[in-house]
């Protein structure tokens, strides 16, 4: 495990890229709140198109000026899940201006409840919201989950096959409120609570000894992290469901005090950057390059097991795709994921991607940017509503010990 001088060296490096990545991407404010990208959807198809005409059903027009019309997707599907076994998961995700269009990025909220009927479910709502002219943005998080599936320790001190199945209770609450400063950059600051109870392990071993870790495994069963975070966000992109171009970075410091909660003091922090890059002008037509990178660190040795930086839990559970779940966790963590993107139809109803990405963990037999875990796989879309972009994701996986499919609703990023 690397030391906590070690991550603050390497924190400091990541916050100098990302003030060379405000500097290159920083554009005129006007270009930023107003998109370049304005689709005609007249000339686009989407599942909603297809049911109308095979129904017969013509409604009225809507001009809908304001551009505080919602667009809703919804999307009920059966897939295995961690731990074992399958889910019912339905996934509804809306889509909606708080404001003109001409100069309001379009908002999101995404509900994805899911159940087995028995001893797994999961109540998980995720927002982004813009307010009027893009003044403010509120970045939301709400999850109460029964969430069984299974871990590795730390680094790559367990083999794939070694893993150690364990079960709690989550609820998570992150509430961030950030102003606009300047074109698409945001500041503010908000609260984060993560608690998890009955945490046991549906094995003989117990988690601590499994993961040679103290903090957040102990007999006691709960961990409780309750803190403040400072947050800057630079986001350029109309369409977070979506994304047609622009840039997206995201800087949050948290600090988890024990006077507000938290079982021990720690710190942590997350960097976030995406880009999107067209190879086309044509607005209609999708033909991209979109990367992202992800490190993520904390700066004390108690904090919990359960809360370390890992794989697939990123504010959207998005990264990782070929790999399981929580395969790889550490002190520190560094992500990266590429994806080309394109339509098979001039319509734009049917579309593909592949994709390749890179993780990286510190822990006992793994070092940070010195070992490295990949996956890749490709995946096809299905235009579900044209007018907020949103996408029926199927994506196919693989890495060296694992490979699966995975259903959504709108891009992986």
């Amino acid at each position: 495990m690397q030391s906590i001088i070690s991550s603050e060296r390497v924190a400091l490096m990541v916050l100098s890229c990302m003030v060379c990545y405000f500097a290159h991407a920083q554009r005129p404010a006007n270009e930023i709140e107003i998109s370049k990208y304005h689709t005609d959807t007249i000339y686009q198809r989407d599942l909603i198109d297809i049911g109308k005409r095979l129904l017969n059903v013509k409604p009225p027009e809507d001009k809908d000026s304001t551009g505080k019309k919602f667009y809703f997707s919804f999307l009920p599907f059966s897939t295995a899940v961690p731990g074992g076994g399958h889910a019912l998961i339905t996934t509804t995700t809306a889509g909606f201006y708080l404001g003109d269009r001409k100069d309001t990025h379009m908002s999101r909220v995404t509900f994805t409840p899911y159940t087995n009927f028995g001893q797994r479910f999961g109540f998980p709502i995720r927002s982004y919201v813009w307010l009027n002219e893009n003044k403010w943005v509120i970045d939301g998080d709400i999850r109460i989950l029964k969430y069984p599936h299974d871990t590795w320790g730390l680094g790559k001190e367990h083999a794939a096959e070694d893993y150690l199945r364990m079960d709690y209770t989550y609820l998570r609450v992150y509430q961030h409120v950030l102003k606009r400063i300047k074109g698409g950059f945001f500041m503010g600051g908000g609260y984060d609570l993560d608690y998890r109870m009955n945490i046991r392990s549906r094995d003989d071993m117990p988690l601590a000894e499994y993961t040679d870790y103290t903090h957040g495994t102990s007999n006691k069963g709960s961990s409780t992290s309750s803190g403040v975070s400072l947050n800057l966000i630079y986001d350029t992109r109309a369409n977070s469901i979506n994304p047609w171009d622009g840039y997206y970075a995201n800087l949050q410091w948290r600090i988890n005090p024990k006077f507000l909660g938290s079982d021990e003091s720690w710190q942590s922090l997350y960097f976030e950057a995406k880009r999107y890059h067209r190879f086309t002008k044509n607005r209609n037509k999708q033909n991209m390059l979109a990367f992202r990178h992800i490190f993520w660190t904390v700066f004390n040795s108690k904090a919990p097991y359960l809360d370390l930086p890992n794989l697939g839990w990123d504010p959207y559970n998005s990264s990782g795709r070929g790999l399981p779940l929580s395969r790889y966790r550490g002190k520190s963590l560094y992500y990266l994921e590429t994806e080309y993107r394109r339509d098979i139809t001039k319509n734009g109803l049917l579309g593909f991607v592949a994709f390749t990405n890179f993780t990286t963990v510190s822990g006992p037999e793994s070092t940070l940017f010195g070992t490295w875990n990949m996956a890749g796989g490709a995946g096809a879309r299905i235009k579900f509503n044209k007018n907020s972009g949103t996408n029926i994701s199927i994506d196919y996986g693989v890495s060296k010990h694992f490979k699966g499919v995975s259903l959504s609703l709108g891009e992986v990023f």
